[in-house]
Parts: structure tokens; C-alpha cells; sequence
């Protein structure tokens, strides 16, 4: 208790002292992470590293940072933070990022995707379970009340009846196909999950590209440093416990994105939608045809929604952080934890696994290695 109270001391009062991991010019700050511990009292934001110069003063001064560093490993090793978040958009780095993390005992959150396989998943995943760390991932979209709300109302009020099949979408943009795969897909895979509340059993997929089946001579690098991708069109099916399937889509058309990106839950006397955003719009249809009819059976938002301001920037991950906090302090596993963000990318990689093997695939997969670096 001395030693925590000479600590807090030390720290204006605060108990945790956090750092902040960044790059501007190579994957930014997704999903405002730099600004994660803003409405948390009981933490102080003592370093921001970033290499970028400019990038550097301007989020250190938003994140209110005592310190600001150009390599985040000397931040780490000098600060010896109790917490880190990991901003950066590109999953090329995330490994070394947590691994650095967790040589020095840190608990945090990071952006997604995760990372590039499933093999750097496994590493990051074992080195903070050896280490008894707790890390979060910022799928802040299904953290929010309304999505907590919502599994409650299907699980414990049955909502839709018996839950028969969910059907997800990317936003079907200038990445359609491979690249939205992993970028939004991640999204929709976890709340698939969450929403399930197991992960998958298996998975097949039918990966096309300009209309044909795709071969290793489309595999190509996205816009983003996500590792390979291929495919302009993408259909997935995933096999979950008790013969209730997922689907997730992914075409290049002429529209572009069309507002589509989310997840539907059907129900056998209902419909869930749920389109996703820094608030998720979520509504409900009472009806087993799975059709509006008038009278009743029309969209309606769901009942008893707890708010949330979500526009506000600091509070987009707030119900993560607040939960990683007491995850800390209980000795558990947070709610969204790192682990969810290999369930996710697990997803993503069993697709791109039955693409190579033309074949329905078994989840976890048995090789852990990128599917599309094999493809020959």
C-alpha cells in the first residue's frame, strides 16, 4: 500500500502510469486510441512515441503527454508504463509492438486488426498469457452498450426465438473482396462471434476475382500493410454449434459502398440489423417471414436501449478501458480481449485456408502460417 501511494503520488495523484504507441505517416491512431485513457482519473499518460515529428506534437498534446519519444521500445524501456495503447491502423508492426509491451510487464489495448497471421496471433497471445497480462483490442463497435444490450435480449428475452443464421457485409468500397475481408471484416467476425457466443466449427469459402476462381497469380498487397490478400468477390460460410451458420460478403460492384457493412441476426420470429458505427444502429423485426407486413411486424428500434455518446472521441473506447481496468484489478480476462482478436482474424484466415485448399476447412486451422504465402 506505501508503494502504491508513493507511486500516486509521484503521478499527480494518478495510479497508472500509460504510454501511448503511434505512427502518423504509417497507420495514424485508429479509432482515436491515443485519446483511450482521457476520462480515466486514475490514469496518467506520461510518454507518445511516434517517429513522425510533426504527428508527434500534435497527438501528444490531444493525448496529454508528459513525455514524447521518436522509438517507442525507448519509451518503453524508460517509462516502464503499467499500461500501453498501440494506435496504429497497419497490422504489420502489431507483433513487435506487444511483444515490446510485454517484455516490460504491461497491460493494454490495441488497434485492429490484430496482425498478419495467425502465428504472430499465437505469439502475441502467448507472450501476455505467460505474463498473466490483460489486453483489450478496439473493436469499440460491439463494446458499446447497445451491443451488450442486445445479447442479453437474444440470449436471456429470446428476442428472435431460436437464433438460426447471421449474415455479415464489409463496406464493399475500393477494397472490396480480400483487403475489406480483413479491415472490416474484423468487425463484423466479432460481433459474429460475440454475438453466437462460440466461435466458429468450420468454414468454406468462394473467393473470386474479375469473375473467375482465384488463383496464386492474383494474390497481391493491399492498400494497407495487412499482409497478402486476393479476391474482389468473397463468399464465406461459417459453421457454429448447433448447426447455426454465419455468412460473411464481399464484391466489388459499380456502387460501391452502399451502407451495407454490419451484421443481420435471424431469429425464428425475428430479424436483428445491426449496421455498425461509432453508435451501431441496431433494429428489430418481430416477424418469423422475416418480412415487414405493417400492423406490428415493422423495423423498431430495440427496447430499453442504454445511451452512449459515442461522437465524443474520447469516450470511443471507454466501455474497453473501463473494463480493462477492472479485468486488471479482478485477475480476468477482458470482455474484448486480445484472444477475441485471434478468434477474428482466425476467421479471416480460414477463408483465405479454403481458398488455397478448395475445401471446407476445420476451425482452429492446423496450419498456422498465411494461407495466401504457401499458395503456389
Amino acid at each position: 500500500m506505501a508503494a502504491a501511494a508513493a507511486k500516486a503520488h509521484a503521478q499527480g495523484g494518478k495510479t497508472y502510469k500509460a504510454c501511448i504507441i503511434g505512427d502518423s505517416k504509417h497507420g495514424g491512431y485508429g479509432h482515436y486510441i491515443h485519446l483511450a485513457f482521457a476520462l480515466r482519473e486514475d490514469v496518467a499518460v506520461v510518454g507518445l512515441a511516434d517517429p513522425d515529428e510533426a504527428g508527434r506534437a500534435r497527438y501528444a498534446a490531444e493525448a496529454n503527454a508528459q513525455r514524447t519519444y521518436a522509438d517507442y521500445r525507448e519509451m518503453l524501456e524508460k517509462e516502464r508504463p503499467d499500461l500501453v495503447a498501440v494506435g496504429p491502423r497497419w497490422a504489420v508492426n502489431h507483433k513487435d509492438y506487444l511483444l515490446a509491451c510485454a517484455g516490460v510487464g504491461a497491460h493494454g489495448l490495441i488497434e485492429k486488426p490484430l496482425c498478419v497471421d495467425l502465428e504472430e496471433a499465437d505469439a502475441m497471445v502467448d507472450a501476455i498469457e505467460s505474463k498473466n497480462l490483460k489486453w483489450a483490442i478496439a473493436f469499440n463497435a460491439r463494446a458499446t452498450p447497445i451491443i451488450t444490450h442486445l445479447k442479453k435480449l437474444l440470449w436471456d428475452d429470446h428476442l428472435i426465438g431460436t437464433i438460426l443464421e447471421a449474415r455479415g457485409r464489409g463496406k464493399e468500397d475500393h477494397r472490396a473482396g480480400g483487403e475489406d475481408l480483413i479491415v472490416l471484416g474484423a468487425h463484423v467476425f466479432d460481433m459474429m462471434a460475440y454475438l453466437m457466443d462460440a466461435a466458429p466449427q468450420w468454414c468454406f469459402a468462394d473467393v473470386t476475382h474479375d469473375g473467375r476462381p482465384a488463383t496464386p497469380g492474383d494474390v497481391r498487397d493491399p492498400t494497407e500493410p495487412l499482409g497478402p490478400v486476393v479476391g474482389d468477390r468473397i463468399h464465406a460460410v461459417y459453421g457454429f454449434r448447433e448447426g447455426v451458420v454465419g455468412h460473411f460478403d464481399s464484391m466489388k460492384n459499380p456502387d460501391g459502398n452502399g451502407g451495407r457493412f454490419g451484421l443481420d441476426v435471424y431469429g425464428s420470429r425475428g430479424v436483428v440489423t445491426i449496421r455498425i458505427g461509432a453508435v451501431p444502429a441496431v433494429y428489430w423485426l418481430n416477424e418469423s417471414t422475416w418480412a415487414p407486413s405493417g400492423g406490428e411486424a415493422v423495423w423498431k428500434p430495440l427496447p430499453d436501449v442504454p445511451g452512449f455518446d459515442g461522437e465524443d472521441h474520447r469516450k470511443r473506447n471507454q466501455p474497453i478501458v473501463d473494463d480493462l481496468m477492472a479485468a486488471i484489478q479482478e485477475d480476468r480476462k477482458p470482455a474484448v480481449s486480445l484472444q477475441d482478436g485471434r478468434v477474428a482474424q482466425e476467421m479471416i484466415q480460414a477463408v483465405f485456408e479454403s481458398c488455397v485448399q478448395g475445401r471446407r476447412v476445420p476451425v482452429p486451422l492446423e496450419k498456422r502460417s498465411h494461407p495466401l504465402k504457401r499458395w503456389s
